[in-house]
């Protein structure tokens, strides 16, 4: 999503994570990251792994269109709602925890989601304009998005949580974010294609 709003080219290589035991569990993957985890983004020389550190990566070194806020509390406000959502909620629906889970992988996901955006539709009610943050897409938003498509993956009940719904529907309307979506993926298996 970053990449795509800031209109930077890229080659995409895909990772399965399920095919062939994983392939994020190669001796080439885990010589690129060795978190055994995606995303990883080779640029300027570099290898960066995790979401929040390469959109980080990416605002500074390609400042437009801005992710962060340069207002100091509304810049805390989208560090707050992305780390929200990519450390407080995505890690304990990963794929790796929901291998542990066995047949109560599904009842999981959706607790560890649920739990989330009950927090996360009370903030939303007072930093929320257009989008997360105000009117402006910002890092808050990318993290936003391919959550929400976990919960659709997962079944999760979305009626509770009007304002999280209202921004993801906002922000599916911008091109970068249709191109971007997860069930738009080349490797995304057909069941979950859109």
């Amino acid at each position: 999503l970053a990449l795509a709003l800031k209109g930077i080219s890229y080659d995409l290589v895909p990772v399965n994570l399920i095919k062939d035991g994983g392939q994020q569990f190669s001796a080439e993957f885990k010589a690129l990251n060795p978190m055994q985890q995606v995303p990883a983004l080779k640029i300027d020389g570099i290898t960066l792994s995790q979401s929040l550190a390469i959109i980080n990566y990416l605002e500074e070194t390609h400042p437009n269109p801005r992710l962060l806020p340069q207002d100091p509390k509304k810049r805390a406000q989208v560090r707050m709602i992305a780390d929200h959502i990519a450390s407080g909620i995505q890690p304990l629906q990963n794929l790796a925890v929901l291998n542990k889970m066995g047949e109560k992988k599904m009842e999981w996901a959706q607790n560890c989601i649920t739990s989330g955006f009950q927090a996360l539709e009370q903030i939303l009610q007072h930093t929320a304009g257009r989008y997360c943050v105000g009117d402006e897409v910002s890092m808050a938003d990318l993290c936003l998005v391919p959550q929400v498509a976990n919960a659709e993956r997962y079944k999760v009940d979305m009626g509770p949580y009007p304002t999280i719904t209202r921004i993801n529907k906002a922000l599916l309307e911008l091109e970068a974010f249709k191109i971007s979506h997860p069930s738009r993926q080349p490797d995304t298996p057909a069941e979950l294609r859109a």
